[in-house]
């Protein structure tokens, strides 16, 4: 078996220079990463120029093919966000919204390209909304062909209202969160190493 790789994309509205609550939770996953010898990398997506459009490609400095391709690279994705007015980030929704550009890209047997892709999502706020922004992701990379283990969700929100984030909160102690990153990290990684030994049969998963 070949090591397996996993990417993340972090969709903070903030970039690599600041500091950001969603990078310190995903911390956490990538120590269990590497206690399982994964190859991982956290990316920023803000640090890159994204454009908008459902294409794999917008031309005109469009910096989306890079992380694309790192993408079509991996076995687990990863998509983190912050909430912000109950929903997940603008810039989250704008990753959901480049991958469907390559919906219609298939792979050696004429599958989606993101067959035998295993997919979770973080989730980190300071107030409620964390299951209906992991929701939402969940789905969208669902229906693009990703593969979701059993609890494939990890978040932390803090209480109601304006207030301290993770890192101020000091989050990591939370047990519950603990537990979520746990079981979503290693469900990711069994989940994935069944696909390499074991991808989707072609037969009734053909695009046609």
């Amino acid at each position: 078996m070949e090591n397996l790789k996993a990417l993340v994309l972090n969709c903070s509205l903030k970039k690599s220079d600041e500091l950001s609550n969603t990078d310190a939770l995903l911390k956490d996953f990538i120590k269990i990463f590497d206690s399982k010898h994964i190859k991982s990398e956290v990316i920023r997506v803000v640090d890159y120029n994204v454009a908008y459009g459902i294409a794999d490609d917008m031309g005109d400095g469009d910096e989306w093919p890079k992380i694309l391709e790192k993408v079509k690279q991996a076995d687990i994705l990863i998509l983190a966000s912050p909430v912000w007015l109950g929903e997940k980030s603008s810039v989250s929704k704008k990753v959901l919204e480049r991958l469907n550009g390559s919906s219609s890209e298939t792979n050696e047997k004429g599958q989606p390209i993101f067959y035998n892709k295993v997919a979770g999502a973080v989730v980190t706020g300071n107030e409620d909304g964390a299951k209906h922004a992991a929701g939402d992701l969940i789905f969208g990379l669902a229906q693009l062909g990703f593969a979701i283990p059993p609890n494939p969700i990890a978040y932390w929100v803090g209480e109601a209202g304006p207030g301290p984030s993770y890192i101020e909160a000091e989050g990591y102690k939370s047990e519950f969160t603990q537990s979520t990153i746990e079981t979503a990290s290693h469900n990711l990684v069994h989940l994935a190493k069944i696909f390499q030994e074991h991808p989707i049969p072609a037969e009734g998963n053909v695009s046609e």
